[in-house]
């Protein structure tokens, strides 16, 4: 494992960073997360136009999901001796095909169909991502690039629900979803022209057993703090907006301020933790779930202060958003010259926690209250630390 990371290293320092490139990539993602979760605010007009109950219409956003799950496991396989350069590009141009198919959407079928086609562009492009940032920078610059590539996703994550609200008011849900499709234009222009020819470069054959890097104990390891973080994050962020609602007892305009707040402070802190991840990365890993985990049981003991539940939902935005980030760099480390295979990994990984977290969460909020909810997701994320740990203890032991 040590000798491929030095053959990677060397080889990614010879060439020039492309930023361009990066940049590109950054407003594609941009515009496919918020393609992702328009659907969370436009879900009535989806539901009364098409003639769905809000219980059909939610069910684009989960097969979104499916499809991404599968496409992350085998989109390297699938498309092992492409050039990546005419693959991201494609997955691009399937995301204006999807946008266009869902604006035109007459019926329940077509809708499906549409958010099927973004869900295959969601697991492609998130699986191939790091490796391809990694063909278009040096070793040294691969955590600025990831902390630029998911300022995309945390930007679109601030605003989604609400320009979604805002256009579906004037323009319609139709309208609402067209929007994404010259911004996707756009960026497959720019990826046109910046990207330089990325041919498939594969030291040892893919493996058709997707599941085969989880031999590996250290990836294993990692896999496992990954999953216990979003699980722990999913099983309360996904009922902040009633936990404020019934226990703060916020008005309708603080929701949306404290909502607000809570992506502005995730996108600060996935651009600050660039700077953080270039000097130290385990102890990030490590440390940012327990203060998730401490910020999720002090929710509970100052829930009914409205400036306590916002201080702590700041807190919260700024950690949680930039969490990821690290184990984007770590995959890099890790498995270098796996990295398409460890990325399609990583993204099912992260979509089945946080199915499963969402799931879990809602079910104790539901029987035992919100406290059962989110000291769960307490629990769960120190877990997560205690993984992160050893995925430490094992990467100090290869190096």
């Amino acid at each position: 494992m040590l000798a491929d990371s030095t053959v990677s290293s060397t080889v990614d320092e010879a060439n020039k960073a492309n930023w361009g490139a990066v940049y590109a990539m950054s407003l594609c993602v941009f515009a496919l997360i918020t393609s992702e979760f328009l659907p969370v605010s436009l879900l009535t007009p989806i539901a009364t136009d098409l003639l769905l109950t809000e219980g059909q219409a939610g069910q684009s956003i989960a097969v979104s999901g499916i499809f991404a799950v599968v496409t992350s496991l085998y989109i390297a396989l699938l498309s092992k001796n492409q050039d990546r350069k005419i693959v991201m590009i494609s997955l691009t141009a399937l995301m204006i095909v999807s946008g266009i198919v869902i604006t035109l959407a007459p019926n329940y079928y077509v809708l499906m169909i549409g958010r099927a086609l973004l869900g295959i562009v969601i697991g492609g492009f998130w699986s191939l991502s790091t490796a391809t940032l990694m063909r278009l920078l040096p070793a040294s610059e691969l955590p600025r690039g990831l902390v630029i590539l998911n300022a995309g996703n945390a930007l679109a994550a601030t605003i989604a629900a609400p320009v979604g609200s805002f256009l579906g008011a004037y323009i319609g849900w139709r309208g609402a979803f067209f929007c994404i499709v010259p911004i996707a234009l756009i960026s497959l222009i720019w990826q046109l022209v910046s990207f330089p020819s990325m041919q498939a470069e594969h030291q040892k054959p893919l493996s058709w057993n997707v599941f085969k890097l989880l031999g590996c104990l250290e990836f294993l390891i990692g896999m496992l703090a990954v999953f216990f973080l979003f699980m722990g994050q999913f099983a309360l962020f996904t009922y902040l907006r009633p936990f404020l609602e019934t226990v703060t007892k916020v008005s309708v305009s603080q929701l949306s301020m404290i909502l607000l707040m809570l992506g502005i402070t995730g996108f600060i802190g996935t651009v600050y933790i660039g700077k953080l991840l270039r000097k130290i990365l385990f102890p990030v890993l490590i440390i940012w779930p327990c203060i998730l985990a401490l910020t999720a049981l002090a929710l509970i003991v100052s829930g009914t202060s409205i400036y306590g539940s916002a201080l702590l939902i700041a807190i919260w935005g700024f950690i949680g958003t930039s969490s990821s980030v690290g184990w984007y760099v770590w995959l890099a480390k890790v498995v270098p010259n796996d990295s398409e295979q460890g990325g399609g990994i990583l993204i099912a990984i992260i979509q089945l926690a946080i199915t499963l977290g969402a799931s879990v969460g809602g079910l104790l909020y539901d029987s035992h209250g919100y406290q059962a909810s989110f000291s769960s997701a307490g629990i769960i994320l120190f877990i997560g630390a205690i993984f992160s740990f050893c995925a430490a203890k094992f990467r100090s032991q290869a190096e």
